[in-house]
């Protein structure tokens, strides 16, 4: 079973999601999306001001296998970028949760939280996986 980390969010797409407060989340691919992409080369990820959509493509991560899109899990503007992930995103394959982080973002609309998983169901989505 891959690390779900309690208390986090998660979308159908293996994103999670950090509450760090009433309107800021921060965001990531889980664990369990880096073991399926296997060895990350490259990442494309919003930057600082740019609007994301729920649901919506937000950028691309590429394996040595394949690139894949990376989905925002809620609408807001980005207000912080992990820029180390484009001189190493293999940190996303050694620490999805922590150093792997890739954005922060300040929420335009909080009850989209409420769509979201929570970490037994995002659990069972991929136990079905």
């Amino acid at each position: 079973m891959k690390k779900v980390v309690d208390n986090w969010l998660y979308s159908k797409e293996h994103e999670w999601v950090e509450v760090l407060g009433e309107t800021r989340v921060r965001v990531g691919i889980t664990d369990f999306a880096q073991h399926q992409l296997g060895d990350l080369v490259f990442v494309e990820i919003p930057q600082v001001d740019d609007e994301v959509v729920a649901d919506q493509t937000m950028g691309t991560i590429e394996s040595v296998k394949a690139v894949s899109d990376l989905f925002s899990p809620v609408s807001g503007t980005v207000v912080e970028v992990n820029t180390a992930l484009y001189d190493n995103p293999e940190v996303i394959n050694t620490d999805a949760f922590g150093q792997g982080w890739m954005i922060v973002i300040e929420l335009s609309n909080p009850e989209e939280l409420s769509g979201l998983l929570d970490a037994a169901q995002y659990a069972a989505l991929i136990e079905e996986e």
